[in-house]
């Protein structure tokens, strides 16, 4: 009978392992980097850079984690950098990740992060970061990502208790970790007799145990943002991360069994080292069926989870398409539980789009619940436009969105909570207003300011708001503007100066002339809401309101008199009672007078806008008279009428709202 080696059927099933091994590759999840700063070519900050991210490929023998330093030229060049493996992830895997890392960010010429002077990339098994900013041994939160797995859960409330449970135990564990420095830690749940928890937490290992608490604290308070529901997901910050799936997706170290050979099984002949044949296909054979099985499945199924999380994250779809935003939607089940099935308990204001809830999350996190009534005005365009415009959106004063729940006949949005309600709601109540002294009007003005150039300007998209009122300014727990409701938002490419349409959408008061009878919107069309909303905040009256009553100027006839007069401080809100300064008052007029002129070109950018507030060094130019069109349009007769205005006007293009409700015309894009 033929015979084989020994030695031979030992490297075959070497060799089938390494074989299946070796379609264990890096898998690239995604980049992130600045804009707003960046380097040009064949300087001394790329060339540091260039040193940084070479040092950083060829430090990855026998270590999971790296940080440097490199300078040279003035502190403005010196570049930090570091790179982190998973703590499970073998050291060549390791090694393959960083350098695929840092080729990318060397070959960035090509890339949406051209020249940027910070940015990190995230793989399934490592990631590399690089600034020009000393963040070392500091928890650091965004840029943030978040993966989820498509598949969910069907008992979400017993499964989210032991997932938070145990994700803050896989916490505790990393942040005292026995892994030396690593700061990783896994663990294991058991959700019945035949599924598992599989649960991971991740520090970078220059933070404190005390500072990698508080930062996996931070990142598992975002699991509701994450994968409500879901049966796995992750956020990743750049300084820790989490991830929960019901398969072993990390490697789980174990020792060999021990080997368990019966002498009278097999013929041993002294001298050869020879077996025979029947004995190795006995023994062998059903060994590697077992092994290649077993591990084809599980390279199967972490190949399906990694092509979920891919195809999850949608980065440059349509801004109109919901796929676009998969990963932030809620289940309905959740929202009612949260809402205690929008009790009126919870009920936090309402208005023509429907109403808004108060909401608890799981980890105590409050949020806002806005759901559109089933006839309300903001239509199935608008809400998508919201969800998928908000969720790209990241500043201080600017609403953030957390996710949206579409289902059935449910159209929902999931925002963060703002305590203090709008804008509206302190400046035009008589007795509310008190609270708005000038610091905090001042503090309102510029922080809106600021948003708004955001959009314009600073962000990855360039956005038009379209519907700047006061009612769309939340104020945070700090009176700290917070622009919100982007249901109306439209994207420009970057050399569109000017679109027309004919589907006039906004609220009557603050579109500008251009845009309300000729269809014509761009940057301009928020400078002149803007304008109108700095002089109610500065006279504490409501434009729409001044138009309604009998024989009163409105608020830009009202302004301009007072300046053609010389008595601005006349138009100024009785309340503030001289606690203002004047000089800041007077420039604010001249601000908003400038923002409401008839002609696009007349009134200033939103850049400039910022400089005259920030600066008493910019020299202002002179407004011209304000726009006029408003009265001339007036529906049923103007000011003096006694009839409604709501819902009438004088032609058939343009929808009047008197009562702060964004009115919709539902034709086709």
């Amino acid at each position: 009978m033929a015979r084989l080696s020994f030695k031979h059927a030992l490297l075959f099933i070497f060799l089938i392992f390494t074989t299946v091994h070796a379609t264990d590759v890096p898998i690239f999840l995604r980049q992130n980097c600045t804009t707003n700063e960046t380097f040009t070519s064949n300087t001394t900050f790329q060339v540091n850079l260039s040193t940084l991210l070479s040092f950083l490929s060829n430090s990855t023998r026998n270590t999971e984690f790296r940080n440097a330093t490199v300078s040279g030229g003035s502190p403005s060049d010196t570049v930090y950098g570091l790179f982190l493996c998973r703590g499970d992830v073998p050291p060549q895997l390791c090694q393959q990740c960083v350098l695929n890392a840092t080729q990318r960010l060397s070959n960035q010429n090509t890339d949406t992060c051209k020249f940027a002077k910070s940015a990190i990339i995230w793989y399934d098994e490592c990631l590399v970061r690089y600034s020009n900013r000393d963040f070392f041994s500091t928890v650091e939160t965004r840029p943030r990502m978040r993966l989820r797995n498509t598949a969910n859960i069907s008992d979400t409330k017993s499964f989210l208790r032991l997932l938070y449970t145990t994700l803050n135990e896989t916490a505790d564990e990393a942040a005292n970790s026995s892994n030396g420095a690593k700061l990783y830690a896994t663990k294991q749940a058991k959700i019945s007799g035949f599924q598992t928890l599989y649960c991971l937490t991740q520090c970078t290992p220059d933070l404190s145990p005390q500072d990698c608490r508080k930062c996996l604290s931070d990142v598992i308070g975002d699991l509701s943002w994450c994968c409500p529901g879901s049966q796995g997901g992750r956020v990743l910050y750049p300084s820790c991360n989490f991830r929960y799936e019901l398969y072993p997706f990390y490697r789980m170290d174990s020792p060999p069994p021990e080997a368990n050979v019966s002498p009278t099984t097999s013929t041993i002949k002294k001298g050869r080292s020879r077996i025979s044949v029947i004995v190795i296909v006995a023994i062998v054979v059903p060994i590697v069926v077992a092994a290649v099985l077993f591990i084809v499945g599980v390279c199967f199924l972490r190949k399906r989870a990694s092509q979920r999380y891919i195809n999850s994250l949608g980065q440059d779809s349509i801004v109109d398409d919901l796929t676009d935003v998969e990963f932030l939607q809620f289940d309905l089940a959740t929202v009612e539980a949260v809402t205690n099935r929008f009790s009126d308990e919870n009920k936090i204001g309402h208005g023509g789009f429907g109403v808004v809830y108060k909401g608890v999350l799981p980890n105590g996190h409050e949020i806002a619940v806005k759901r559109l009534s089933a006839t309300s005005l903001q239509g199935a365009i608008e809400f998508r436009n919201e969800a998928s415009l908000v969720a790209k959106l990241q500043h201080r004063n600017l609403v953030r969105l957390l996710g949206f729940c579409l289902e059935g006949q449910e159209k929902i949005l999931i925002y963060e909570y703002i305590p203090n309600k709008s804008l509206d709601h302190f400046l035009f109540d008589p007795v509310k207003q008190r609270e708005l002294d000038w610091s905090k009007r001042y503090k309102i003005i510029v922080g809106i300011a600021r948003g708004i150039l955001y959009l314009h300007e600073d962000s990855q998209l360039r956005i038009i708001h379209r519907d700047l009122k006061a009612s769309n300014v939340l104020l945070d727990e700090n009176m700290n503007p917070k622009i919100s409701d982007f249901g109306l938002a439209k994207i420009f490419q970057a050399d569109q100066t000017q679109v027309n349409t004919g589907r006039i959408v906004g609220t009557f008061g603050y579109m500008p002339p251009e845009y309300a009878m000729r269809g014509q919107f761009s940057v301009k069309s928020d400078v002149f809401s803007f304008g109108i909303l700095v002089l109610e905040i500065v006279s504490g009256k409501k434009n729409t309101d001044l138009y309604q009553s009998k024989h009163a100027d409105d608020l830009l006839s009202l302004a301009w008199k007072h300046w053609t007069e010389q008595t601005p401080m006349e138009f100024v809100d009785p309340t503030l009672r001289g606690s203002y300064s004047r000089n800041e008052v007077n420039r604010c007029i001249h601000v908003g007078l400038l923002c409401v002129q008839e002609s696009p070109s007349h009134r200033p950018s939103m850049a400039t806008i910022a400089l005259m507030l920030n600066s008493y060094s910019v020299t202002m130019s002179v407004p011209r008279q304000p726009a006029s069109f408003l009265r001339a349009r007036s529906p049923n007769g103007g000011p003096d009428s006694d009839q409604s205005t709501t819902n009438q006007s004088t032609t058939s293009s343009i929808p009047w709202s008197v009562n702060e409700v964004s009115i919709t015309e539902l034709y086709p894009r």
